[in-house]
């Protein structure tokens, strides 16, 4: 019964063949177009699957791209601030204006608190180089902390503070400052240069290398919240964890203190700071300390180990 139907079904395709043998030649370029724009869809697909792989589960990157891109961000940060023109007499506007915003509220405290904290010399100089250091270094310390402890965040947490910075920057610009030490009848004490304190860029010889109504944001505000948080979501120790929030408490009493900020600087900080958390989870698709700990890529690029006597069964069973 079934070499018939072979012998039918031979015949019946040699007759085709016969009759229309072109066809096969005229549908065969329209396969090659087809074929070709399957392949670039299939490209297309599969560079959006990683591009959505990449925003949800970034990758760490190399130690040398980061040094040399934080470096070069923080250099860049610094011309494009100290560029910004020393607008004297619109900053002192602003500052003024500011000041009297603060005394209708009933908040204007700083020029209080800066007074009394200025007559206990060991804290108010305590206070000067804490404004002058721990701007960098808590904030460098953080960064090596997540790129070796969390590496699927490090890249989120470090575009909230590139955003954030990239903010006050154009804030800088267009809302010159000055800062209630240097207000034109404020009654603030320039501690700093009441107590001197060395190796800080807001008064002596280098404040003329800083531009000094750069104030509104505030940056310490904006960066210590931003190491704050991340330690308080991220540490594992309720203690570090306690101290996470108190560090960007602790520098707003230092900024009042030292007469470097007024309050509304800080609330400045804050909103660059809610805007950069808003980019990244955007870009990101998730919110910085939900993101994986560890990304994706090197998790999967991790080796698997089985016992060695799982490999050699068909040896075993041959030798008997």
């Amino acid at each position: 019964m079934g070499e018939p139907t072979e012998i039918q079904q031979a015949g019946a395709r040699r007759a085709d063949q016969a009759h229309g043998g072109g066809s096969g030649a005229r549908q065969a370029p329209s396969g090659g177009p087809d074929g070709a724009t399957r392949a670039v869809r299939s490209r297309t697909a599969a560079l959006r699957d990683r591009v959505r792989d990449q925003r949800r589960s970034p990758a760490r990157p190399r130690i040398w791209f980061e040094l040399a891109l934080i470096g070069i961000s923080y250099w860049l940060y610094s011309i494009v601030r100290n560029a910004v023109p020393e607008q004297a007499a619109t900053a002192q506007k602003h500052a003024r204006w500011i000041w009297d915003l603060e005394q209708n509220l009933g908040v204007a405290v700083e020029r209080s608190v800066n007074h009394a904290v200025d007559g206990v010399g060991w804290l108010i100089t305590g206070m000067n180089y804490y404004y002058a250091t721990l701007h960098f270094v808590i904030t460098i310390g953080v960064l090596v902390w997540l790129y070796r402890s969390h590496p699927g965040r490090y890249v989120a947490a470090r575009t909230v503070l590139f955003v954030t910075t990239g903010i006050a920057l154009v804030g800088f610009y267009f809302f010159p400052l000055a800062p209630p030490r240097l207000m034109t009848d404020g009654g603030f004490i320039d501690t700093v240069k009441a107590h001197g304190t060395w190796g800080s860029m807001a008064s002596g010889p280098a404040a003329h290398v800083s531009n000094q109504y750069a104030a509104m944001p505030s940056m310490h505000i904006g960066w210590s919240m931003w190491c704050g948080l991340a330690i308080f979501f991220l540490a594992r120790r309720t203690w570090v964890r306690v101290l996470g929030l108190m560090y960007p408490l602790a520098t707003l009493v230092v900024i009042i203190s030292t007469a470097n900020h007024f309050w509304m600087d800080a609330v400045g900080g804050e909103i660059c700071l809610t805007v950069g958390f808003l980019a990244a989870r955007w870009i990101y698709q998730e919110w910085v300390y939900k993101l994986p700990r560890v990304p994706a890529r090197e998790t999967a690029e991790e080796p698997i180990t089985v016992p060695e006597q799982w490999s050699e069964p068909a040896v075993g069973s041959g030798r008997r």
